[in-house]
């Protein structure tokens, strides 16, 4: 967060005449205020959601291939009961 809050001082102050004199801490503070407020997850926490979805996924198919396997050896002259 430090890193962004330096990335975007800077562009400020090439930006915008006069933008040295805004106080960086103040900026950095509400910098981190908005971002909590925004309730963003971490990357890391996406990358195991997206792992865990992908896995998911990948059940799901193999249960419906199975699934059509098993409707696939019903022998319909039996009739259901």
């Amino acid at each position: 967060m430090q890193d962004f809050t330096q990335r975007l001082f800077s562009e400020l102050q090439n930006a915008l005449p006069g933008t040295e004199a805004l106080p960086k801490a103040q900026l950095q503070a509400a910098l981190e205020s908005a971002v909590r407020r925004m309730d963003l997850v971490s990357r890391a926490d996406f990358d195991a959601q997206a792992a865990v979805l992908a896995r998911t996924r990948a059940r799901l198919e193999a249960l419906e291939k199975q699934v059509a396997q098993l409707e696939g050896n019903i022998d319909p002259s039996q009739g259901t009961r």
